[in-house]
């Protein structure tokens, strides 16, 4: 049992209408109790549970007034981590929440840890640990699509999954070590039979799960993006036509861009990572050195790179060096500029990029000709199987991914093991492995590495 109470502010710093103060623990009421005034001398440990009490909090040690509150009370279990939950509603203010904080620190609750919130949440048995990084995505997504996955695993559709097929295996489990508990019974070719087809079920039900991760991930993480090209080509452009608005310095200079310029924008719910990167040439300037270097390094981590060419003038060798470096990477051509007279056949590039020949597009930046174009190349780019109106559950964690791959790899042992007519211990070891890769999932199997590894990518508060 859990017995400290925790504290911290769940709102953003910052100023706005509100600002919350969030506790969570056993004395989490009493401890409210004691800076807490109502104008009715209304006892905190008299209300009765998810009641809002209108009031303000007071220094003990001055009497001074801190601020006008609302105070909402959730007792146990009937709140966010199943103990008592009080929320004190302030002015939104980085002072005024600062000094309430500190307030209930003083009086013996313990400021938070990140994630601590929803770890109790999972550690009172509310969620299980699928649920508790769904919230995390929830928070952090960026598109509606991103929103709605994250709901979904948040209201237990991966974790249902995976309890159901935990639960098949583990009919086998009890199958295979009734036999073992009693050697001299043979396992009947029935039985044989509807183990077999069990486990290859599974087993398919498992590599359709693997299936979604590569595209659904994309929808968690955001589509890596690298805007690349040769200086002045019109990378900065591009990416204020793409944002909609002037996010980069577009200049006539060469290296105007001596960074990564990162932003994220949405495509048809797609969260895309977009980057400017700078022009890629041979520089002796420190600072755009750095800049190309980084570029380089973004074109090595980008899940898509546009590569950009200015239509209006012949090839040069750094065009030619971009052409090097996209050759192994999932890529669309825009050659920029189309409003201009050309100088160059569009075919000198197409011949050279012979694998991008339906991904190379004219646009203009500037005038914003075949940047709609572009979008649905860019979707459709990394999301071939990817349907608007997608069914069934889908993997966007790389955890998961994983543990459903160790999973998947030991069943295939138990299976043919089985058809091997090994011995029934070595099958029903590697079904309780298994088990427990899927376990690790939902938490039923779960390390304190696993559990701190996820809490803290958490913010403080929740």
């Amino acid at each position: 049992m859990i017995e400290d109470t925790i504290a911290a502010i769940s709102t953003p710093l910052g100023e706005g209408g509100i600002g919350i103060v969030r506790l969570s623990g056993k004395d989490s009421i009493a401890l409210v109790d004691r800076i807490f005034c109502s104008p009715k001398n209304k006892s905190l440990k008299d209300s009765k549970s998810h009641r809002i009490i209108y009031g303000c909090i007071k220094d003990p040690s001055n009497d001074r007034e801190v601020d006008e509150v609302l105070v909402t009370i959730m007792r146990s279990p009937y709140s966010y981590t199943r103990e008592d939950v009080v929320e004190i509603n302030c002015h939104g203010g980085m002072i005024t929440l600062q000094k309430t904080l500190e307030l209930v620190l003083r009086e013996g609750a313990r400021l938070a840890d990140p994630g601590e919130f929803t770890k109790r949440a999972f550690m009172n048995g509310r969620i299980d640990l699928s649920q508790a990084e769904a919230v995390l995505d929830l928070i952090k997504s960026k598109t509606d699509e991103s929103r709605r996955i994250a709901i979904e695993q948040l209201q237990g559709g991966l974790s249902e999954k995976i309890t159901t097929l935990r639960d098949r295996m583990t009919d086998i489990c009890v199958h295979l070590e009734a036999y073992i508990d009693f050697p001299e019974d043979e396992i009947v070719p029935a039985s044989k039979h509807d183990m077999l087809e069990t486990m290859k079920d599974v087993d398919s039900e498992l590599q359709k799960l693997i299936t979604t991760y590569d595209e659904a991930r994309f929808f968690r993480e955001g589509l890596s993006t690298a805007i690349i090209g040769r200086p002045n080509v019109g990378k900065s452009s591009l990416l204020n036509a793409l944002l909609k608005k002037d996010r980069a310095i577009v200049t006539e200079s060469p290296g105007t861009t001596r960074d990564v310029i990162e932003e994220y924008l949405n495509i048809k719910g797609l969260p895309l990572r977009i980057m400017d990167t700078a022009g890629i040439r041979d520089v002796e300037d420190i600072a755009e050195k750095e800049g190309v270097k980084r570029s380089l390094q973004s074109i090595e981590n980008a899940d898509l790179v546009i590569a950009i060419f200015d239509r209006s003038e012949s090839l040069k060798n750094e065009d030619f060096e971009v052409i090097d470096k996209i050759k192994d990477k999932n890529a669309i051509i825009a050659l920029n500029k189309c409003d201009l007279l050309p100088s160059f056949d569009k075919d000198e590039i197409v011949s050279r990029l012979t694998i991008y020949d339906s991904r190379v597009l004219d646009i203009s930046a500037m005038r914003g000709d075949g940047i709609e174009e572009l979008k649905d190349m860019i979707f459709h780019s990394c999301l071939k199987n990817w349907k608007e109106a997608r069914e069934g559950i889908v993997v966007t964690n790389l955890r998961h991914k994983i543990a459903i791959e160790h999973a998947q790899a030991s069943l295939k042992k138990a299976l043919s093991a089985l058809l091997e007519s090994q011995p029934l211990e070595i099958i029903a070891l590697e079904i309780r492995d298994s088990l427990d890769r899927l376990g690790e999932i939902v938490g039923a199997v779960a390390t304190e590495d696993i559990l701190n590894r996820i809490f803290n990518e958490f913010c403080i508060g929740k």
